[in-house]
């Protein structure tokens, strides 16, 4: 993974939203911490990591894709997912200002 990919994103309003609304659902927030343990996951795998239907998993990677958290690419049949380390860096800055009053950068 290039060094860029994991610099912190800017977000806009509503995509800081979107994230914090992905992020409310835990078996969303363990499916994105499957996903980060690799540096591309293929879905099969979470598919049989997770005690929850093919349709659900789906669900939960398009819900992370939405919010920009998760990159998705299709190779044939397969989907290999990757974390997006800058939007999950940048809303970390963003929360931590919004909350904490600290300063992003």
């Amino acid at each position: 993974m290039n060094e860029r990919a994991s610099d912190p994103a800017r977000l806009t309003d509503d995509q800081f939203e979107l994230i914090a609304k992905a992020l409310a659902d835990p078996t969303r927030v363990a499916v994105l911490e499957a996903i980060g343990r690799e540096d591309e996951c293929p879905c099969q795998s979470l598919r049989s990591a997770f005690p929850v239907s093919k349709a659900t998993i789906s669900h939960h990677i398009k819900e992370l894709v939405r919010a920009g958290l998760v990159e998705a690419r299709r190779e044939g049949q397969y989907l290999h997912c990757q974390l997006r380390r800058g939007v999950l860096k940048g809303y970390t800055s963003e929360l931590l200002r919004r909350v904490a009053g600290e300063k992003g950068g």
